[in-house]
């Protein structure tokens, strides 16, 4: 009983203090989550039927990216509505639980987020660069348990939270989320291995592509095996993945690199910019609705079944 009073003592506090921002600040923070909400589903959903639909979209890297348009959606469908609710409250009304449960599905996501981003990198990476490993390496069976293991891996990765307290209502930023003052340790933990490796391990399979794709076009006798492996539609897929594991790095790299500043030098928590901790937040949240828009800018087959689809509901309509 002492525990949960003090729990919502606690919550109680905090949620005093959110009423420091301007009303312009409320205002931009609620189109921002209300635009985002509303790309994420209407995005990923085109995303996924579309992967579906058009036969010419059905290769074995695109079960990664329908699992990161699944794990785009589940941000919208659950923890974002509950942001959007605790800025139109002024602080968090919604229980406890809630707060334990938004925390957990926000982290699952970015978790799944970046290990799905990293099976996309290493899956071109040995389609391009070794060609002739991939068929072992990634068959039916082998791809659909390699993006199993990444959701499994994502799980076991925010299980911990609960155990640790580190999921925590943060007024500066109307969400429940990591609190990264809780440890220092289990922080620098979680944005070395949750972030900054996996973007190692993608920067560096991005590196070795665009190098062989660099070599290949400027090569006086072009290797015939190796331009077939690169261009064209090879080339557009890759940059297209390409594009997207840049913006989730611009989108989540400032939020990363506060946590990691944090870890190293806790005394200086208190001394970060509420406005940078506001912002750093917000772009990351805003990541989840850009991948279906980076695919239909870049991919003529995703671009061609959004309008197809669009049309399809136009007429039932």
């Amino acid at each position: 009983m002492e525990e949960g009073t003090t729990q919502r003592h606690t919550l109680g506090n905090l949620e005093e203090e959110d009423g420091e921002y301007p009303t312009w600040v409320i205002s931009t923070l609620t189109t921002v989550l209300v635009v985002t909400i509303s790309g994420d589903i209407v995005g990923n959903l085109l995303v996924i039927t579309s992967v579906f639909r058009n036969k010419r979209l059905w290769k074995l890297g695109n079960a990664f990216v329908v699992s990161l348009a699944v794990a785009d959606l589940l941000v919208a469908c659950y923890p974002y509505p509950l942001v959007l609710l605790a800025i139109f409250n002024q602080g968090w009304r919604m229980g406890h639980v809630h707060c334990l449960m938004s925390g957990f599905f926000m982290g699952l996501s970015v978790i799944s987020s970046v290990f799905n981003i990293t099976g996309i990198a290493v899956n071109r990476y040995c389609y391009i660069c070794h060609n002739s490993w991939y068929p072992r390496l990634f068959s039916n069976t082998s791809t659909f348990c390699y993006v199993g293991l990444v959701w499994i891996l994502a799980l076991a990765a925010i299980l911990p939270n609960l155990f640790v307290g580190s999921l925590q209502y943060d007024p500066r930023v109307f969400s429940c989320t990591f609190s990264q003052s809780v440890s220092s340790l289990y922080t620098l933990a979680v944005v070395i291995f949750h972030f900054f490796l996996p973007i190692g391990v993608v920067s560096y399979c991005y590196l070795r592509i665009w190098v062989l794709v660099f070599n290949t076009r400027h090569r006086v006798k072009p290797d015939r095996h190796l331009q077939a492996q690169t261009w064209p539609y090879n080339l557009q897929g890759f940059i297209t993945m390409f594009a997207v594991f840049v913006l989730f790095a611009v989108c989540w790299g400032p939020l990363n690199i506060i946590g990691l500043t944090v870890a190293i030098y806790p005394s200086l928590g208190n001394s970060i910019p509420r406005w940078l901790f506001l912002v750093s937040y917000f772009m990351a949240y805003f990541n989840s609705c850009l991948n279906a828009v980076v695919y239909g800018a870049l991919n003529k087959n995703f671009r061609r079944e959004y309008k197809m689809i669009m049309m399809n509901i136009f007429k039932l309509g």
